[in-house]
Formats: structure tokens, C-alpha cells, sequence
């Protein structure tokens, strides 16, 4: 885990949005844990099953909803993970998709201002997928103008947009794919290669997708540094490894001991057209490492041995494998090191 220094105490108290999602989910949980009874997150009403201290149900697509929270509380910090991220949802109903990612967020400064919490610090957590990837191997710095391929992409530029405008000193983070464990089994990237591959089902990944993962572990320390170090605009805050979405799903069958025929792989091309897939939207996160002063991401996976080396890596190791080399899948070595940071 990178190594920071102390860190003050946050401004309380902290919303959370969005914590049926991977990275709202994990940091509801690491921040209540430092901070009980002063940490509120919100989920969709109707999504009952989510509950516990702390977890209200609070839809912000609804004004008087979020209002009313923000009036029973003064916000002093603010971490929003709110966003609907599921690609062909989002394209076959782009009016549902606007609502959430950009009229929620609306609803949620509008809040906030009307409330005493204009001022709270606020960091966005926004998404590389904000780029099309049609350049292979180039790095996208945060001077790059974005191009998204999907209406999840656009509409996360438009929220970009609404807090750049209206809450100008909040800190927008565009991260990668968030790894980590959800309050469902389905929310995030591992549950869903997972969902498939447990059931002897499936799962079709491409070559030439290429995102940057981090671990929720290294996510959740480094926005408790922005919430007491703010840095103001946009940072890409991508992971250490490009990775493609065929490798993670190589990297998710093999440590998880699952059947390797479940594994399909093949190049966007072949994908067909619902929805669009991106590229290689790997990001260029120098300029956030330069404003902190050192790398806050481990590699995900965090140990070598678990990175493919070529498109049969997840197939029976050779009869000549180094010992050390040959891994023994279970749920519990998935558990223990694609899920959580080893080195926490």
C-alpha cells in the first residue's frame, strides 16, 4: 500500500453517494469504520436490502429527497460515487442515463448550496471511459478533449461539466475500473467475470479494451488525502497496469480455480454494435502523482505472478512450471488478492 503521511481528520460530517456501487460501497465502509455515526450514504430507496447504520435510502435523481437530507445535515465533505455505469442500459435508455449521472448530480450541488455545504469539500469520482481509446497506446493526459463512444461516457462528460461550473473547487477524479468487493455480487468487474464463470457460463472479453484497475483499498486512502489535502479541477487517477479486459478476465479465471473453456476472447471488432466498446483509454496520472508527491496506487493484481503473459496463461501450466510459479485457484486466493490489496 503506498505509504502516506499522517493524515489530519476529515470535516464531518461526510456524504457518501452511490454505495451500491464498488467504489461507494467500499468507501462507506472504510470511512464509517474511522468515523462511526458521522458518515451518511445513500442508495436508492427502493433498494431496501442495502441497509445497516449509516445507509439511508435517498434517490437524488429526487430534489426534495436530497434536499431534505442536506438539510438535516451540514455536509462538510463530500464523496460522490453516484452513476449508473451499465454500458447497454445506458445506451438503450439514454433519458434514464442523463438523469442519473447528470441531473443527479445536479440535484445533489443544488442541494448542497441551498443547504450550508456549498463550501464542503467535494471530490467527484468520474470515469476514463470518457475517452473513445481509438488511439492505441497513447496515454490520455487531462488537456486531452474528451471523446466518449457511449451515452455512459457523455454523460459523465456533462457532469464533469455541472460541477466544474457550479463547484468549482471540488477535486474530479477520472479512475479506471474500481476493484473491489459490493454489497450485491454483480456491481463491479470481477462480480460480473465471476457471475459467469462460477455458473460454467461464458464470458466473451476483448483483446484490445485496455483500462488501468486499482484496488477500492488504495482508492479509499487516497481520497481521505484529497479530503484533507483538496486539489481543485480534474486529475486522472488511473491504476499502475494496462490491462485488457480479456487479461482481467484470464487473471479472474485462473486465481479463482475456474473452467478456462468459460473464457472467450476476441477484438472489439467482433464484438457488434450494442453497446459501442472502447479502446486503450489508458490515462496519464503524472500530473496527480506531481500534486501528491508520490504514486497512490499499488499494481492491481499487486504480485507479477498474477499478470498473464500471453492469451494461454489461464490454460494448464507447462508440465516444466517452476513450482513457484503455478497457482492454485480457489474463491479464497481471489479473495485474499484481486478483491483486496495484500499489501494493506
Amino acid at each position: 500500500m503506498p505509504r502516506y503521511p499522517d493524515i489530519p481528520e476529515i470535516e464531518l460530517p461526510l456524504l457518501i453517494t452511490g454505495v451500491a456501487g464498488v467504489s461507494g460501497y467500499n468507501a462507506f465502509k472504510y470511512y464509517y469504520e474511522k468515523y462511526p455515526g458521522q458518515v451518511i450514504g445513500t442508495r436508492r430507496e427502493e433498494y431496501w436490502p442495502l441497509s445497516g447504520d449509516g445507509i439511508v435510502g435517498c434517490d437524488v435523481t429526487n430534489k426534495e429527497s436530497i434536499v431534505a437530507l442536506c438539510q438535516q445535515h451540514t455536509f462538510r465533505s463530500v464523496i460522490n460515487c453516484l452513476g449508473t455505469c451499465k454500458l447497454k442500459f445506458c445506451e438503450l435508455d439514454p433519458i434514464m442515463a442523463h438523469r442519473v449521472n447528470v441531473q443527479g448530480l445536479d440535484n445533489l450541488v443544488s442541494a448542497l448550496q441551498q443547504n450550508g455545504s456549498g463550501d464542503a469539500t467535494m471530490i467527484h469520482l468520474s470515469i476514463d471511459l470518457v475517452f473513445s481509446g481509438k488511439d492505441a497506446g497513447k496515454r490520455y493526459t487531462e488537456s486531452d478533449a474528451p471523446d466518449p463512444v457511449t451515452v455512459y461516457g457523455k454523460t459523465m462528460v456533462e457532469a464533469e461539466h455541472i460541477l466544474l461550473d457550479r463547484m468549482p473547487q471540488a477535486t474530479i477524479l477520472r479512475i479506471s475500473l474500481p476493484m473491489g468487493p459490493s454489497f450485491s455480487g454483480h456491481a463491479g468487474a470481477i462480480d460480473w467475470i465471476q457471475s459467469r464463470f462460477k455458473n460454467n457460463k461464458p464470458a466473451t472479453l476483448y483483446y484490445d479494451e485496455i483500462r488501468m484497475p486499482q484496488y477500492t483499498d488504495c482508492l479509499n486512502k487516497l481520497t481521505h488525502w484529497l479530503l484533507t489535502h483538496p486539489l481543485t479541477g480534474i486529475y486522472h487517477a488511473g491504476g499502475v497496469r494496462q490491462l485488457s479486459l480479456f487479461q482481467i478476465a484470464q487473471i479472474v479465471n485462473l486465481v479463482g480455480g475456474y473452467e478456462p473453456s468459460c473464457l472467450i476472447g476476441c477484438p472489439r471488432i467482433d464484438a457488434g454494435p450494442m453497446p459501442p466498446r472502447a479502446g486503450d483509454v489508458s490515462l496519464d496520472s503524472s500530473r496527480l502523482q506531481t500534486a501528491l508527491g508520490f504514486v497512490p496506487f499499488d499494481p492491481w493484481p499487486l504480485q507479477d505472478k498474477y499478470v498473464p503473459v500471453d492469451r494461454s496463461w489461464h490454460l494448464a501450466p507447462p508440465a516444466n512450471a517452476p513450482a513457484d510459479s503455478v497457482i492454485t485457484g480457489s474463491l479464497k486466493l481471489l479473495d485474499s488478492v484481486l478483491y483486496n490489496n495484500p499489501d494493506r
